[in-house]
C-alpha cells in the first residue's frame, strides 16, 4: 500500500465501512449472532461512533476506505474501560502498516477520553491481527469483560493505557 490516511469516519463513509466489515468477518467464519457483523450500528457507524467517548477512525488510500477501528466505553464494564472495536481491513490494507498506525491512533483516543484500560475481543484465527495486538502491548486475558454481546468471540486481551 503505497500512502494512506487514517481520519475521522464521516457519514459518507458508512456504507464503504459496512461493506469492509461484512466482506473481512466471513473470512474468519464470524457470521451470525454472537458476531460484530450483526450489530446494528454496522450501516451507521458514523452515528454510533458520535457519542460522548467514542470514536472510529478509517484508513482510506485514493480515495477508497479500506479498513477502519474505533473506541467506545465497555458496555456493562467499569467505566475507566473502553473497548477496541471493529478493527478490519481488506487484504489489500494488510501489512502495510496501517493497522499500527490505526491502533495507535485509537489509543490515543482512548488516552484522550480518560480511559485507563482498553479490551478487545476477537476469536482464533486471527492470528495477524493478534500479533498485533500483542505488539501493542495488550496482554491476553482468561476471560471476558463488561456485556459486548459478542458470544461468538474466544480471545480476550487487555492493555493498561
Amino acid at each position: 500500500m503505497s500512502t494512506f490516511e487514517i481520519r475521522p469516519i464521516r457519514a459518507g463513509d458508512d456504507a464503504a465501512m459496512a461493506d469492509v466489515i461484512r466482506t473481512v468477518m466471513p473470512e474468519f467464519g464470524a457470521t451470525g449472532s454472537g458476531f460484530a457483523i450483526s450489530d446494528p450500528e454496522v450501516d451507521w457507524m458514523s452515528r454510533a461512533y458520535a457519542a460522548p467517548r467514542h470514536a472510529y477512525f478509517v484508513v482510506e488510500r485514493d480515495g477508497r476506505v479500506l479498513g477502519g477501528a474505533g473506541v467506545a466505553p465497555l458496555v456493562g464494564g467499569d467505566a475507566g474501560v473502553c473497548e477496541l472495536r471493529k478493527m478490519y481491513f481488506l487484504p489489500e490494507a494488510r501489512g502495510s502498516g496501517a493497522g499500527t498506525a490505526m491502533m495507535a491512533r485509537c489509543l490515543d483516543a482512548a488516552r484522550g477520553f480518560g480511559f485507563r484500560q482498553c479490551y478487545l475481543e476477537t476469536l482464533t484465527g486471527m492470528d495477524a491481527a493478534m500479533r498485533l495486538y500483542e505488539r501493542s502491548g495488550f496482554r491476553r486475558i482468561d476471560a471476558p469483560l463488561g456485556a459486548t454481546g459478542h458470544g461468538g468471540c474466544n480471545r480476550f486481551y487487555l492493555l493498561d493505557l
